[in-house]
């Protein structure tokens, strides 16, 4: 008999659609949730066993704290009993923000700056000498033994290459008692009104003190009082000039160049933080990014003349003062706005574009009067880039942004940080060089650091290295060699994101916690997947529980305890149908466990397509990591992109591809990632690209929506006899115009009763009854039926209650077709699982009338899908390549691999080492080869007889 405190308890769950199950989760294991997607494995560990975890937390706050972080609402649920503090390592959880990295996120970049602050070596940006720093008593030792019996001058730099006359800066100096200055070389003295010219520039330096050196105590004394006098008026740097000499020596409190005399401020850990304003680029402010205006955005067309609007910011002509401005400039450089752009001479264009003040004089020829004309025009470029920095308006900046684009800083050249920054080396590597290696590099410097650091740095970097070197292992462990600390974090995807979470926590050493992780495999090749389970293993044998969402097959046989929720999906799941270690599992009879025994299977296809012949393919792509690649992408096949995480496949199909043949067929604005040539776009009518970003964040989105189905039912009923008598349009069926909906709710069906230093309530409306509409728009009928009652309808019910009207039918049955039969219509958008949001995404896209020429690419279609989702899938994308469409998958998933006409396998690594073709054909093809990662697993899925090649 277990005891009761070893187990979590969750009795009467009933989020969502979980059937008020009672289930035991036994503590400080492994656990994995499995079932069909939709079926309320996230309702169980996200939306009850972690909401309840966060609520106690939130409620140990004082009431008056708790006002502030706004209540969370109570799962329904009866109780939990066994519940340890909670962590969620989610797949949405990453920073969107520019200034968030990989290196900020796992702190390794705080150490980073923490090392460079305390052990780096200064050189200087001028001359790349090693920067020096004395003390008072080391200079004085210095000028002694130097210029021993020798006359000196001490001098304190205050201006170094700057314009201006000075003389308020003079008068100062003078007021202070001193009475000669060193004035661009020259030594003067200090006179009444004395100024320099004001358009030149000046290196202006005080004359401190003039000594004779000797090793006397009255020296040795008066040195010691000037010295700091020097430091002070120089800003810690001072300079000695030998009489007869012109070039003096430098010597500086802080870090200096002994031949410029250029000094940097003392390191601190902020120096190299491209948040902090003490390190970041002064042009980019630390995003290693600026917007620049192109020329070609504002000139769309040189062939046409200003006066056709030739110029697009300003569209065509009109009476303003924009515009006389140009026939002002045309004037004084002999052209007309009639004249197309090309035509008009560049010294015109360069002040069109970037502005001129000046006047001149004009003799009109007809007339022979002399005018006076005076251009004083900001020029177009000048104008949008000053109202994209400083106008406070949202939708003037994004019109702005408009005709610029995203570049590379030139300042920092994308390293974020200020020059004098970038001149601190460790073993010969600035931080930006660190930040810019991958992972798998990086261990590797610093498991060499130790051997070139010497004396005080080493004893100083040896604990810093040592909190990196574990850090940077665990992102190793869970298979993040590929990543680099300067990446951004917007840019990685959901399993990436979670995996470097995963590292932070491993790093974070904490016990007793629970963990619920949300499918960590999404994105990992199978090669990796055995690091990641170690990764979990490790973290449980810490003395933790480990809660993990998950269909990799791997990953469930590794659990120490399976949970299989289910039968099916939506209002037809929610029920615990098996449970126990994943031996006993196997026995079961339960989709998954058919599945895992190998009673129920995907097939491998009995014939590859060969395509109709035609292909597109794309020469010479550099983008990233990519190694001058050629691919060629055969047309009317399933093609399957694979390789392991980091080797190039999304900068080869979503930075390349994708907006080459998006600007090609829709004037697409994103510009492609580096390649030579692409042909055969003309065999394809259009793009589609279906990703993963969620479709509706508010509760008033819902699958009607945004297929665009619910448009067609609303003028549906606007046709009804009734509806036509009353003159309802079909915004009178709309829950957010005003009209037809309830006002009580505003169409939302539920009320929000705000309960102070309580968490919110919601209560159904008690006007409309949850319903969202009011009484008359109710009273309108189809086939017996109301507004309300049909968003409360199955899609495999509306499938059967719409089948005589095509164009709703159509619609419904693809969201029915990719196993979405179980969501009702008006489904909140917000709680639709990830894999069923993007099957909603699909059917929209596949509703529409493919034209058989279409090419379809798809980013890991399988996140979120159980086997039998992924084999309804399967069938819904073979339906539409058999019509003569293109379909690209990037894909981890072998059931889906195995099922591809053709195959482009990148590799051979991830990260430096990728980037290259490793093997293309069919999977058979593909599965013989013996340097490519993806053909090792491969091989085991296809034990099937090798189908013959065949058109189909």
């Amino acid at each position: 008999m277990i005891r009761y405190e070893e187990n979590i308890e969750v009795k009467g769950a009933r989020v969502h659609n979980l059937k008020n199950i009672d289930v035991t989760i036994p503590r400080e294991q492994l656990v994995v949730i499995t079932g069909l997607s939709g079926s309320g494995k996230s309702s169980l560990a996200f939306d009850t066993i972690y909401a309840e975890g966060q609520r106690r937390y939130i409620e140990t706050f004082s009431a008056y704290a708790r006002q502030f972080l706004g209540g969370l609402e109570r799962p329904d649920v009866d109780k939990i009993d066994g519940l340890s503090p909670v962590i969620a390592i989610e797949q949405k959880t990453t920073s969107k923000s520019p200034r968030s990295t990989v290196g900020t996120i796992t702190e390794v970049y705080d150490f980073l700056r923490l090392l460079y602050a305390r052990a780096a070596d200064a050189y200087s940006y001028n001359t790349g000498e090693k920067m020096v720093s004395y003390s008072d008593e080391q200079i004085g030792q210095l000028i002694m033994s130097s210029y021993d019996g020798k006359k000196i001058n001490i001098l304190a730099p205050v201006i170094r290459s700057r314009k201006g006359h000075y003389r308020e800066l003079f008068e100062q100096i003078a007021k202070q008692g001193f009475v000669k200055v060193r004035v661009d070389g020259e030594i003067r003295d200090l006179v009444k009104g004395m100024k320099v010219d004001r358009y030149k520039t000046h290196d202006i330096e005080i004359i401190i003190d003039r000594l004779k050196v000797s090793d006397t105590e009255d020296f040795r004394k008066r040195l010691a009082e000037t010295i700091p006098t020097a430091m002070y008026h120089g800003d810690n740097v001072m300079m000695v000039l030998e009489e007869g000499t012109d070039v003096p020596r430098y010597f500086s409190r802080d870090l200096m160049c002994p031949t410029t005399g250029i000094s940097y401020p003392n390191p601190e850990p902020n120096t190299f933080s491209f948040n902090s304003p003490k390190g970041m680029c002064p042009r980019c402010n630390g995003l290693g990014h600026v917007y620049e205006v192109n020329r070609k955005k504002i000139i769309p067309n040189p062939k046409l003349s200003i006066k056709a609007g030739g110029l697009a910011p300003l569209g065509e002509y009109k009476k303003s003062w924009a515009f006389r401005q140009l026939e002002t400039i045309g004037t004084r450089y002999g052209f007309e706005l009639t004249d197309p752009i090309e035509k008009i001479p560049a010294e015109a264009m360069d002040v069109i574009m970037n502005g001129g003040n000046e006047k001149f004089d004009y003799t009109s020829k007809t007339l022979g009067v002399k005018r006076q004309y005076h251009i004083d025009y900001e020029g177009i470029a000048n104008f949008i880039h000053s109202q994209f920095e400083s106008n406070d308006s949202k939708a003037i900046r994004r019109w702005a942004k408009e005709y610029m684009d995203k570049v590379v800083c030139p300042t920092c050249d994308g390293s974020r940080l200020k020059k004098e920054a970038l001149n601190f080396r460790v073993s010969g590597k600035s931080i930006a060089d660190l930040a810019h290696m991958d992972i798998g590099e990086l261990a590797e410097f610093f498991n060499n650091l130790d051997h070139s650091l010497e004396g005080n740095q080493k004893i100083i970097a040896s604990e810093i290295i040592k909190e990196i070197s574990t850090r940077v292992q665990f992102l190793l462990d869970v298979g993040l060699n590929y990543l680099s600390l300067n990446r951004s974090s917007k840019s990685l995807s959901g399993g990436e994101a979670q995996r470097i979470r995963l590292a932070t926590q491993i790093g974070s050493q904490l016990v007793g916690v629970l963990y619920i992780l949300d499918e960590p495999s999404i994105g990992l090749h199978q090669r990796d997947n055995q690091r990641l389970i170690n990764s979990l293993e490790s973290l449980r044998d810490l003395g933790n529980s480990v809660i993990v969402v998950e269909h990799d097959k791997d990953m469930i046989l590794s659990a120490d305890h399976v949970i299989d929720i289910g039968p099916f999906a939506g209002r037809h799941g929610g029920e615990i149908i098996s449970q126990g270690p994943p031996s006993e599992l196997k026995h079961q009879h339960t989709l998954t466990a058919e599945y895992m025994s190998g009673v129920r299977e995907i097939p491998v296809p009995a014939e590859r397509r060969t395509g109709n012949g035609k292909k597109i393919k794309l020469e010479g792509c550099t983008g990233n990591n990519l190694k001058n690649i050629t691919v060629e992408f055969p047309l009317g096949t399933l093609i399957g992109v694979t390789g392991v995480s980091g080797s190039g496949k999304s900068t080869l199909v979503n930075e390349t591809l994708y907006p080459i043949m998006n600007a090609h067929y829709f004037n697409g604005v994103k510009k492609p990632m580096p390649y030579k040539a692409i042909h055969g776009l003309e065999h394809i009518d259009k793009v589609i690209d279906i990703n993963q970003s969620p479709i509706g964040r508010t509760p008033r989105s819902n699958p009607a929506t945004y297929t665009g189905v619910f448009s067609e039912i609303r003028s549906l009923f606007a046709k009804t006899p009734e509806a036509a008598i009353r003159g309802y349009k079909p915004g009178r069926f709309s829950f957010n115009v005003k009209g037809g909906r309830c006002e009580t709710c505003q169409g939302g069906g539920m009320r929000v009763i705000e309960m102070n230093f309580l968490p919110d309530v919601y209560v159904e409306c008690e006007t409309c009854n949850g319903k969202r509409f009011n009484r008359e728009t109710l009273e309108i009928r189809y086939k017996g039926k109301s507004i309300s009652d049909v968003l409360e309808m199955t899609i495999n019910e509306a499938v059967d209650f719409f089948e005589k009207i095509p164009k709703i039918y159509r619609k419904l049955k693809t969201i029915q077709d990719v196993g979405l039969g179980y969501i009702s219509l008006g489904q909140q958008s917000t709680t639709l699982s990830g894999g069923e949001a993007q099957r909603v995404k699909l059917a929209t896209e596949l509703s529409k009338r493919d034209t058989g020429n279409t090419f379809y690419i798809l980013d890991e279609p399988t996140t979120g899908l159980h086997f039998e989702d992924i084999r309804v899938l399967m069938g819904v994308l073979n339906k539409l390549v058999d019509k003569g469409n293109t379909i690209l998958v990037i894909e981890h998933n072998m059931d889906v691999i195995k099922m591809a006409d053709h195959i482009i396998d990148i590799g051979y690594e991830g990260g430096r080492d990728g980037g290259q073709v490793v093997a293309t054909g069919t999977p058979e093809q593909v599965a013989q080869h013996t340097k490519s990662h993806t053909a090792k697993f491969l091989k085991e899925e296809l034990k099937a007889e090798i189908p013959q090649s065949v058109d189909r």
